[in-house]
């Protein structure tokens, strides 16, 4: 189980945005374990694929492709997908470092679980701390309210309703433990799932099109698992610190998309009706606070 000296029938797509050197970093920490890795790059103007030609210039595993314009996360996740040649795909985003067995053991539990359709492993800080999003049930309307409002912290009191979605500060379960979602950075997929639930939503361009697909894996009565004793080092944010504002509205966009998608019907108008005006709130006020940082920066430069 912890030897990944031959690799395993997982083929890897990674969709690379301005990642820089963590890219070649991530590559690096991937190549031993898997049949192939794909890099799918949505329009770089960085150097981050010369850094891999530098790197790995002879590397036949490695296959590069390229994108005349930035498509989103979901359809470069699908180019990835459809071009991949093992049963297994791991989708792994450019700023993740694998650690030595991660691979070796997230595929032990995809397989020892027929009914599992997608694993996640255990996304860490680099100080060794767990980061939110890598357990964590659907964010509900209702939940989104809690978390949105603080009531998360009623949660000792009243643990049904003012449940958190996220779960990274619960314990760590002691095995592989089921969940309702796991995070789009770091997903070991059947293509067998893939072809029975169907392909990432395009109409995300960024952000919350995991949820969306985990929400499906589920509809279609496929289990997701996160495994705890797979780490793998997330240096979040990597890809869009040079444009957060385009990234907060395509996050924001996204969330809108998710709830009128699958709680439009289940939940009464009024509260998904605040739940977007939440939303685009807090969208308002992060990108005024960009805005402010950012004069802020251009004053002091000159």
């Amino acid at each position: 189980m912890d030897d990944n000296s031959n690799p395993l029938c997982v083929s890897v797509v990674i969709v690379n945005y301005n990642a820089g050197q963590t890219l070649v970093d991530c590559i690096e920490s991937a190549l031993p374990q898997v049949t192939e890795v794909l890099i799918v790059d949505n329009a770089s103007s960085d150097r981050s694929l010369e850094l891999c030609a530098e790197r790995f210039p002879s590397e036949v595993k490695l296959k590069i492709m390229r994108n005349a314009a930035n498509l989103g996360f979901a359809a470069a996740c699908n180019l990835g997908a459809k071009a991949a040649c093992e049963p297994h795909v791991l989708f792994l985003n450019p700023d993740c470092i694998l650690s030595k067995n991660s691979v070796p053991r997230l595929l032990h539990v995809l397989e020892m679980t027929p009914q599992a359709g997608m694993v996640g492993g255990l996304l860490i800080n680099q100080d060794g701390t767990e980061q939110a999003g890598g357990r964590r049930a659907v964010p509900t309307p209702w939940r989104s309210l809690v978390r949105a409002f603080g009531l998360y912290r009623l949660e000792r009191y009243w643990p049904r309703l003012f449940f958190d979605f996220h779960l990274h500060k619960h314990s760590l379960p002691l095995g592989p433990l089921e969940v309702e979602a796991i995070s789009g950075a770091l997903m070991l997929v059947r293509q067998e799932a893939i072809r029975d639930v169907g392909p990432w939503d395009e109409g995300y361009f960024l952000h919350c099109e995991d949820l969306d697909w985990c929400m499906r894996f589920r509809k279609k009565g496929w289990k997701i698992l996160f495994v705890p004793d797979a780490p793998v080092v997330h240096h979040k944010g990597t890809c869009s610190r040079s444009r957060p504002i385009f990234v907060e509205w395509h996050k924001h966009r996204g969330m809108m998309r998710f709830y009128r998608k699958f709680f439009r019907q289940e939940y009464p108008g009024a509260l998904i009706w605040l739940v977007a005006a939440g939303i685009w709130l807090r969208f308002g006020v992060i990108a005024t606070v960009h805005c402010i940082q950012y004069t802020g920066r251009l004053a002091r430069s000159r």
